[in-house]
């Protein structure tokens, strides 16, 4: 199978496809990726001829991030390739306006929004939702980038200016959101097979630094009843309407009413669920290959009761990486650290550290304290 994107999530599907006896490929955008263990081709995913050259050998196609443009995708189904997911389900994490267009036709809760396509509009919106609202770029946001939080259209108005340089039927406007009063954000990650199998992890918590997801709590605390079933619910109905094959992963927000309500989507393994790898009988990454295979699939349970995972962003300064583990290994030997063959940088993830056990209070620590060795 190939893999385009040589980013850590398809690094973190290697483990796996070595376990399973699946070959795997990968098409880096550039030497020393992530991923660098399985590149067998480095290039343009935005370009046909380089694409469909690495699909010629493999067998079934998949992704470490949705970037790859509609065009080109939907010319290598053309040509038979199999491309799990198709470009018809990844549209929608490609373009948020129509991804809420999608949902909100599928009757699926999600904040009051509206397609802005200037100035006015967006004041108009700001207006109508308290004076303050959340925008978004349609396409090409991750990790807090492409997301403001506004009080006048004043405030994104290169956005607006770059809109008609962008070209493309889709790309003259931004979504407004109503700025949601959230108890907690959750993520529901959900795997289906194209024969339409589905299979779920329970729902877990995120907490969010500057945009990025920084720790991840399994399973969220309290959500045994109502708010795992409503998630469950949304995720399995979400996989099977768009057609999803492969993870799927949706952000939400619980908020203060106790409501639950769709923030993004991810069509591809997610910072959310690489809890899984240590703390799931089977990880996120495997069960994408399963899936993506058409194969059938590995259980979901926690093999701990609590599973906590810590983001290490940026990375030391003052001591090298080498030493940060070897400090880290040295005091919490139950944590397991996860390195992505990145230098470390402002910003930037690098890693991140997974611990599980009985109490959750000593499993938050422990992640934490193990995670510290890499901030100066």
């Amino acid at each position: 199978m190939g893999v385009v994107g040589g980013g850590q999530l398809a690094r973190m599907m290697i483990p796996p496809a070595v376990e399973l006896g699946v070959e795997i490929r990968v098409l880096a955008e550039a030497e020393g990726m992530s991923a660098a263990l399985a590149a067998t081709a480095v290039g343009d995913y935005t370009d046909l001829e380089t694409v469909r050259a690495f699909a010629r050998d493999v067998d079934v196609l998949t992704f470490d991030h949705e970037h790859v443009p509609q065009a080109v995708l939907r010319a290598l189904v053309a040509d038979g390739v199999q491309v799990h997911p198709g470009p018809d389900a990844l549209q929608y994490a490609q373009d948020k306006l129509r991804m809420r267009e999608r949902l909100g036709k599928l009757g699926i809760p999600m904040p009051d929004w509206a397609r802005v396509e200037n100035a006015e509009q967006l004041d108009d919106f700001i207006a109508e939702h308290g004076g303050r609202a959340v925008v978004k770029t349609a396409r090409g946001g991750y990790d807090g980038k492409g997301v403001r939080v506004v009080t006048a259209a004043a405030q994104v108005e290169e956005w607006f200016l770059a809109l008609d340089q962008d070209g493309g039927p889709d790309a003259g406007a931004l979504l407004a959101e109503e700025l949601v009063d959230f108890r907690r954000e959750l993520s529901q990650l959900v795997a289906r097979r194209p024969s339409g199998d589905v299979t779920l992890w329970p729902v877990v918590e995120s907490i969010q630094k500057d945009g990025v997801c920084a720790e991840v709590i399994a399973p969220a605390l309290g959500s045994a009843g109502k708010v795992a079933e409503m998630a469950a619910q949304i995720g399995t109905t979400i996989a099977a309407e768009l057609g999803v094959t492969g993870v799927l992963a949706v952000e939400l927000f619980e908020t203060t009413d106790e409501r639950i309500l769709v923030n993004e989507l991810a069509m591809r393994p997610h910072n959310t669920g690489h809890w899984t790898i240590d703390g799931s009988t089977t990880s996120q990454f495997e069960q994408h290959l399963r899936a993506v295979l058409d194969l059938p699939f590995g259980a979901t349970g926690h093999r701990d009761p609590w599973s906590v995972m810590v983001n290490i962003l940026g990375g030391p300064v003052e001591k090298s990486l080498d030493e940060a583990t070897t400090l880290a290994m040295a005091d919490h030997p139950a944590a397991k650290i996860h390195l992505y063959g990145k230098e470390p940088r402002p910003g930037r993830k690098i890693g991140h550290v997974t611990t599980g056990g009985e109490e959750l209070d000593e499993v938050v620590f422990q992640a934490r304290a193990a995670a510290a060795f890499f901030q100066d």
